[in-house]
């Protein structure tokens, strides 16, 4: 017995923000390193131009994730937005590379910064978009389940951070006239930003390789179906992963033998509908067994045993 997921809505407007707030972030910090001169300002227009390379990704994944099942892809396609998360985290680690050379080359050859008050500014305007973007995203990601914009939003708050530290760093070159200063901070944010994108990266691989949902999700499974061993139902091979987006459960529930079919799967659909309740887009599988036939425990594990 199957109980299918709630088809989440289009979240690709949103991705459609991301870009955009990434244009307007290029077009500023670009401003402001041509104001200024400053390789830490320049390290920050760069992971811009990552986030509109994630952005555009983003969108083409959470199109390929909306569509439905077909015969080819009987499951949808919602593990296209782990490629997303996955493709940023390398854009990322190539960004990263980028600055820490253009770092290292300014550290040899120091340059003085010009117009760094209004530079400053510019970033200042930059960073505040990319905050109230990140912060839209990453409450719809949570609500939606969506690894593509939790790590467009994770990226554009990290995005906000360095650009926080670059903005003090420029602030205190200008200040204490210690021009080091400049391209040691951009080589800080080169490291941060090569944090960001392992971990995109290592949870993008975590997804693709069928990683089971949260733990606090699964005590939660357990927590209902001990109510129901207390009922005189049993369950095992218990199996979640998840799917972008969506969730998949796989359960086996023992009744009574002497129950009737209509009985049984009465039950279990009420067991299916109380696991929606916490995972409110999973697609939900039962399998029916007799409590009392030792062959019902021989399927505990992925492999069947063959006799």
């Amino acid at each position: 017995m199957e109980s299918a997921a709630t088809l989440p809505p289009s979240l690709t407007r949103y991705a459609w923000l991301s870009i955009a707030a990434a244009i307007a972030t290029i077009l500023l910090k670009g401003v402001a390193w041509w104001l200024t001169g400053s390789v830490g300002l320049l390290s920050d227009a760069i992971e811009s131009f990552v986030n509109l390379a994630g952005a555009l990704m983003a969108l083409w994944m959470l199109t390929l994730a909306a569509r439905p099942a077909d015969d080819n892809h009987a499951y949808g396609y919602s593990k296209a937005e782990y490629f997303s998360s996955a493709f940023e985290g390398f854009l990322i680690l190539l960004a990263a590379v980028s600055i820490g050379y253009t770092a290292i080359v300014r550290l040899m050859n120091p340059q003085s910064l010009e117009a760094v008050g209004i530079g400053l500014l510019v970033s200042v305007v930059a960073s505040v978009i990319n905050f109230a973007t990140a912060r839209i995203l990453m409450g719809v990601g949570r609500e939606h389940n969506s690894i593509t914009l939790e790590a467009d939003a994770h990226h554009l708050m990290t995005d906000v951070w360095t650009s926080a530290g670059v903005i003090s760093g420029v602030g205190l070159v200008w200040l204490t006239g210690w021009l080091w200063l400049d391209p040691v901070i951009a080589l800080l944010v080169a490291a941060n930003i090569i944090w960001t994108g392992l971990q995109l990266m290592r949870r993008s691989a975590a997804g693709l390789m069928d990683v089971s949902v949260p733990v606090e999700k699964l005590e939660q499974i357990e927590a209902l179906l001990a109510g129901y061993r207390q009922q005189g139902l049993d369950f095992h091979a218990l199996r979640t992963r998840q799917s972008g987006s969506r969730t998949f459960v796989v359960l086996h529930v023992l009744v009574p033998g002497h129950w009737t079919v209509q009985e049984g799967h009465a039950w279990a659909e009420r067991i299916e509908v109380e696991i929606q309740q916490f995972l409110p887009r999973a697609h939900v599988t039962t399998h029916l067994e007799p409590l009392e036939d030792p062959v019902s425990m021989d399927d505990q594990e992925l492999d069947r045993p063959r006799f």
